[in-house]
């Protein structure tokens, strides 16, 4: 599974998923950085088949609506520190992974992970 994180979410997440065994890259990584348009994020999502990781409800939206991102990874933590994020995502992964293989829509948060289908 690939992913594409997101500008609001720490560059060591790619790290983190990295040593689960994904691919992973960040907004960071691309040629704009950072001020990568959204439009430019969901294009290279969709022509790479990466699942995009927020927090932003734009991309939220956009799933909803368009479908675009086909998979979406919403982080709904509030402000959590990194270790916390770390923390469950690590938790999650295996499940976040397993639900994003046949659905396009999870959601984590502090306390629950949700299936959208």
């Amino acid at each position: 599974m690939k992913f594409l994180v997101d500008a609001q979410l720490p560059r060591r997440l790619c790290a983190w998923l990295r040593e689960a065994g994904y691919d992973a890259i960040h907004t960071l990584d691309l040629p704009l950085g950072n001020r990568t348009p959204d439009t430019a994020l969901l294009d290279i999502a969709t022509r790479e088949q990466r699942v995009m990781v927020t927090k932003d409800d734009d991309f939220l939206q956009s799933h909803l609506i368009s479908g675009n991102p086909e998979k979406l990874l919403l982080v709904t933590t509030g402000n959590v520190s990194n270790a916390e994020l770390e923390r469950l995502l690590r938790a999650n992964v295996v499940p976040i992974t397993k639900a994003l293989e046949s659905g396009n829509l999870v959601e984590v948060g502090r306390n629950a992970l949700i299936i959208h289908d």
